[in-house]
């Protein structure tokens, strides 16, 4: 086999990231069959409500029971760097544990590559950079299955675990809730970008740093009564996973849009027109529950919808806490962090203000 020509992993997949998610609207027509209650009563987070992972209850027999928590995620390359790649999906992979407000104890590896395309070594590092991340987050990578595919991929299964009184579901959302999202918007835009060879070193570099932060705060806000609900926003961008937390919880969820956190060359990428197939997948999945103002630009509803890989944590909490919390995460090495919005009583959906960016 010939690998002496350059080998662009971005251009070896026909989507990168959580952008290669199926669509909310598919995924909700594939999964409409499957019954909402089981006879299960262990199961105490299941598919109902667009979770980020599984969660079984374990009988210790000591009042504060154990959690299990499950997930798994894999995607294609968005990057080109075999390294950052095995990075970004491991930190991914991981966020859906601490999303639920619960701690990582092994992985095990997915993964899917052509073999008669890309050099063993090149595999190496990407499996290299998923250890890296695992490490950082105190666990190890005990297995996993590989096989021959047309397309790479990698992604990890994470097990993790909570004491049930930490755990935190995307449908926990009150009333007068202030909203907190943890990380810059923006990444699906960066990955178009850098497909095409539009993003700059330094951008590059940005996106790099946000997307292999990993999302440790999760485990800490478990803990934290005054966090009611906690969900990270990945591949059906930030109004798809508002959108769940306002049908899980029965309200209607307030964005801000001037209070966002955005990535550096976000908008003037998104108005040069980089952006993902999937956020335009994305809006017609869920426009019917969001509320844009009349005029609303064509680029700016591209970053509300923009998917995003190895998003940041969408935080629901008590009104009189958030400064305090806000202040604690950003704190904890979250320097992007901002309040974004507030919950309120009504019909589930989500509604965006008309301040501009």
């Amino acid at each position: 086999m010939n690998f002496m020509q350059p080998i662009r992993l971005s251009h070896l997949s026909h989507g990168g990231g959580c952008g290669c998610k199926l669509a909310p609207s598919v995924l909700q027509q594939l999964l409409s069959s499957h019954p909402v209650a089981t006879p299960y009563k262990q199961l105490l987070v299941g598919v109902e409500t667009g979770d980020d992972a599984a969660v079984w209850e374990l009988d210790n027999g000591t009042g504060n029971p154990t959690c299990i928590i499950a997930t798994t995620d894999f995607f294609m390359p968005m990057v080109d760097e075999p390294r950052d790649f095995g990075r970004i999906a491991a930190t991914n992979a991981i966020s859906d544990v601490y999303a639920m407000g619960g701690t990582p104890i092994f992985a095990l590896a997915i993964l899917g590559m052509p073999v008669d395309k890309i050099p063993p070594e090149m595999v190496r590092q990407i499996l290299e950079g998923g250890a890296s991340v695992c490490e950082a987050a105190g666990i190890p990578i005990a297995g996993g299955h590989s096989i021959d595919s047309p397309e790479p991929i990698y992604g990890l299964a994470v097990i993790g675990t909570a004491p049930k009184a930490h755990i935190r579901r995307n449908a926990d959302a009150k009333p007068g809730d202030t909203l907190i999202l943890t990380k810059a918007l923006g990444v699906g835009i960066y990955s178009a970008a850098f497909k095409k060879s539009a993003l700059s070193p330094e951008a590059y570099g940005e996106f790099i740093a946000s997307t292999t932060l990993l999302n440790k705060i999760g485990a800490t806000l478990g803990g934290n009564p005054d966090v009611h609900a906690v969900t990270d926003v990945t591949g059906f961008g930030l109004l798809g996973h508002a959108l769940e937390m306002a049908r899980g919880s029965g309200v209607t969820v307030n964005v801000k849009a001037s209070a966002l956190p955005l990535l550096k060359d976000a908008v003037s990428l998104a108005q040069q027109g980089f952006v993902t197939g999937a956020s335009g997948r994305n809006w017609k999945s869920y426009d019917s529950a969001i509320k844009l103002p009349d005029g609303t630009p064509d680029w700016q509803r591209q970053i509300l919808c923009d998917p995003q890989t190895s998003g940041g944590l969408l935080i629901s909490c008590a009104p009189d806490k958030a400064d305090t919390l806000l202040q604690d995460i950003v704190t904890a090495g979250y320097p992007a962090a901002r309040i974004i919005g507030s919950i309120e009583a009504g019909e589930p959906l989500v509604s965006v203000d008309s301040s501009a960016f």
